[in-house]
């Protein structure tokens, strides 16, 4: 049925009542006198958040789904706790805000733009915050989800006890034509308890959304106590530092000092210049295309940074084509690369010192060290292990400056988990031979647990010991052991409680006869091998191996044994004290003229070492000589004569008697 002329009449009409009834609402609320309900919403937006909240000159609203409010002379007071009086005090405050969040008690803004605030931010370590409106300010749902800021200049002060932070900003914004960077601001103050300054420039429209697709282009100068960053890149979403992509160079005086700023946990360096790629999305941080200095060693590689863990996570690896040795003492707790401390000389048997001569001079300790002391007694920090799990490579293809023991390239691959610390695999180049094995070190205890083994293989002889030149024209190869526990929580606190065993073997090769020579005091060759120069002599097979029992190193099996001689020893060594006293009996197998051979004793301290002969037996040939003289002057020349008794060693027996350590109670493992 069609409807009747009436009906479409009425129907008409009533739309065009609707119609006009919605234009009269358009004009009305268009000209609507907002301002004089200043008044009403100032007092009820006070009662809400328990603070002042008031609009001092004009207000005017256009209403739609997406709500936009304009206001000049803007100030909201903070909670009566906080340092500021206002946590907004502007010239004029433009916002949008939605109407229907409102209904759950939600406060949307997508958008706010500030002329002039002074704005100010504080968060107390139980959680309470200013800018969370509402009465209980440690309620999280209080605070506002916002979108988009715009400021033209201004200042905002931030205040976070626990971040150790207290920082004051100041910005503004020049919009110019083609400008990407509108906006300037300076920041100076505190953060992480460290002085810090900032500047640098910015996109005129600051992000806080995480849906925004727009990205903020973002220059970064800052320094932060012994730190500095230049960083130039866009970063999505301010509030949650997400989206992040940027270049930087970053740079130092310790790697370490990172912990304290960002919370990631890395060894103790020589200053540092890196420069890299830096990407962020949600938790994750990647450091890329990373380049630079470590003192005086390359690095480069990638690293990733997780924080969507209870625990974060470092992962990646990292390189260096040339290491520099001396960089590697910060880690152990020694001066690092460029510091004053005297340079280790290597000990010759040419230049060892007699007891009278112990003590005759003393150098100042390297940083690190107690005066008269070589192992680095600096605390290690290994409370830090307990903040982050990791799982890195590093490798060295070339490692130089070392004098001492002559590496030439290593890696490590770097675990840690729960606290715990492993070194594992380890493997380093060593004078044409090997090093391989692992550490592991236990936070989770105080002190801290350690465990290593490391195994040496084919370590050429004359190239252990390049500072040695009576070594330089031995051939062999060396090989052994290191097998420690212990606890503390320096390198000398972890050598000084060690148990376990230490072995070192040698087979068939050749050493210097002149060191030999030295060691029994022969003064006819010594002479005779000055004159003439030094010669090598075959050796049969030598050992040195401890059973090591709270620090205390004492001697399994200590046997020299070459063609000419066969020295056998026996002594300890104290970790904990650093000092050593081990006795070396030389028995020559061919006759010498003018042998004043006695036991040699080794002693004094790993920093002032002596050796010379032992006094009671040298003593009583040195009687019998002069009772000989007495009788006949040249009888005396008898008592020197050696007819070298020495046999040779039974050099199987001796080798594994040194390879295989004593029992289990000796050596104090479980």
């Amino acid at each position: 049925m069609k409807n009747s002329p009436l009906k479409s009449a009425s129907l008409r009409h009533w739309l065009a009542g609707f119609a006009i009834l919605l234009v009269v609402l358009v004009l009305v609320l268009s000209f609507f006198p907002w301002d004089s309900l200043r008044g009403p919403i100032n007092r009820y937006v006070s009662e809400q958040l328990g603070r002042r909240f008031e609009i001092t000159k004009h207000l005017s609203v256009d209403l739609g789904r997406t709500t936009t409010v304009r206001a000049e002379g803007v100030e909201i007071a903070n909670p009566e706790w906080a340092h500021d009086s206002y946590l907004l005090k502007a010239t004029a405050a433009e916002f949008d805000i939605n109407l229907l969040p409102l209904v759950v008690g939600k406060v949307v803004l997508p958008r706010i733009k500030l002329t002039e605030p002074m704005i100010g931010l504080q968060i107390e370590p139980d959680g309470r915050r200013t800018w969370a409106l509402s009465r209980d300010t440690s309620d999280k749902s209080a605070v506002p989800q916002i979108g988009a800021v715009v400021v033209d200049q201004g200042n905002v002060s931030y205040l976070a006890k626990a971040q150790g932070a207290d920082l004051d900003v100041q910005f503004s914004l020049a919009p110019e034509a083609g400008n990407e960077l509108p906006l300037s601001y300076k920041a100076i103050g505190q953060w992480k308890h460290e002085t810090f300054t900032a500047n640098g420039r910015a996109g005129g429209v600051l992000e806080f959304s995480q849906n925004t697709q727009a990205s903020f282009p973002l220059e970064v100068n800052a320094v932060a106590g012994r730190t500095s960053l230049k960083a130039k890149g866009s970063i999505a979403n301010l509030a949650d530092l997400a989206g992040i992509d940027a270049t930087f160079d970053l740079q130092g005086q310790n790697l370490d000092d990172l912990y304290n700023l960002l919370g990631v946990v890395l060894p103790s360096t020589p200053p540092y210049k890196l420069r890299g790629k830096l990407d962020k999305k949600d938790k994750l941080w990647v450091v890329s295309q990373i380049q630079g200095l470590l003192g005086k060693s390359d690095l480069s590689g990638s690293l990733s940074f997780d924080q969507s863990s209870a625990v974060p996570l470092l992962t990646g690896k990292v390189q260096s084509r040339v290491m520099d040795f001396a960089d590697l003492g910060a880690v152990i707790g020694m001066a690092p690369s460029g510091a004053l401390a005297p340079k280790k000389q290597a000990v010759a048997a040419s230049n060892i010192k007699k007891p009278a001569q112990a003590n005759s001079s003393s150098k100042a300790s390297p940083t690190g060290t107690a005066p008269g002391k070589v192992l680095p007694r600096t605390p290690l920090d290994v409370t830090k292990l307990k903040a982050m799990n990791a799982d890195v490579i590093y490798s060295a293809a070339d490692i130089r400056h070392v004098k001492e023991l002559p590496l030439d390239k290593g890696s490590v691959h770097v675990k840690l988990n729960a606290g715990v610390l492993q070194l594992e695999p380890i493997s380093l180049g060593v004078a044409g031979g090997s090093v391989a094995g692992t550490i592991r070190i236990d936070s989770t205890v105080s002190p801290a647990a350690f465990n290593t083994r490391l195994d040496v293989r084919a370590v050429q002889l004359n190239q252990l010991f390049p500072a040695v030149e009576t070594t330089k024209t031995g051939l062999g190869k060396v090989s052994g052991q290191f097998d420690l526990q212990g606890r503390g929580n320096s390198l000398a606190q972890m050598l000084g409680s060690a148990s376990g065993d230490v072995a070192v073997l040698m087979g068939k090769g050749e050493i210097s006869n002149i060191l030999l020579e030295f060691m029994g005091l022969d003064g006819g060759e010594v002479i005779k091998f000055l004159l003439r120069g030094d010669r090598n002599v075959q050796l049969r097979c030598a050992a040195a191996a401890f059973d090591v029992r709270q620090g205390l190193m004492s001697s399994r099996a200590i046997v020299l044994d070459t063609s000419d001689t066969v020295i056998t020893g026996q002594g300890q060594i104290s970790l904990a004290n650093e000092t050593l006293d081990i006795l070396l009996k030389p028995e020559p197998k061919d006759m010498s003229i003018l042998s004043l051979r006695s036991p040699l004793r080794i002693g004094g301290t790993f920093a002032h070492m002596s050796a010379g002969p032992e006094k009671s037996a040298l003593a009583g040939r040195a009687g019998i000589a002069l009772l000989l003289a007495a009788i006949n002057p040249l009888l005396a020349l008898a008592a020197t004569i050696e007819t070298g008794p020495g046999e040779n060693a039974d050099c199987a027996a001796i080798l594994s008697k040194a390879a295989h350590p004593a029992t289990n109670a000796a050596t104090g493992k479980k």
